[in-house]
């Protein structure tokens, strides 16, 4: 399954307590967050947030002035198994789609859940042929 996520992006500095109070901010507005990534940076950073709740989410982060911008994504569910993470992004490849980043987590006997940014969702959607796309967060 594919799904079109929004994802929160979060200029962060790179001190204790910068994630925890992003984290509980979010978690004080019963926003339940299912994807953080925190690349390791000097200075400041970018958190990047998927969220069920795109709307409590924005209300959130304006209300304690936390800066954000929002972008698109994939999130991709693929079989737990060796190779599958490399024949999805050969498929991108070969259509001429450049991944600016990914990040997959799983368990060890769960599938794996990718989530990736890509230079052009639509032709993605459309290198994956997927049998369902869905919109988690749609715009309004």
């Amino acid at each position: 399954m594919i799904s079109r996520v929004t994802q929160f992006v979060v200029p962060l500095a790179n001190k204790p307590g910068t994630l925890a109070r992003l984290c509980s901010v979010l978690g004080d507005a019963q926003v339940n967050i299912i994807g953080v990534f925190v690349p390791e940076a000097r200075g400041t950073g970018k958190a990047r947030i998927m969220v069920v709740d795109v709307a409590g989410t924005r209300a959130a982060l304006k209300k304690a002035k936390i800066s954000f911008s929002e972008e698109e994504a994939l999130s991709v569910e693929l079989d737990n198994e060796p190779g599958a993470f490399g024949e999805l992004t050969g498929k991108l490849a070969q259509k001429g789609i450049n991944i600016r980043y990914a990040y997959v987590t799983t368990g060890p006997f769960a599938r794996a859940q990718v989530v990736i940014a890509v230079s052009n969702i639509e032709k993605a959607i459309t290198a994956l042929k997927p049998k369902n796309v869905w919109d988690l967060n749609p715009r309004k």
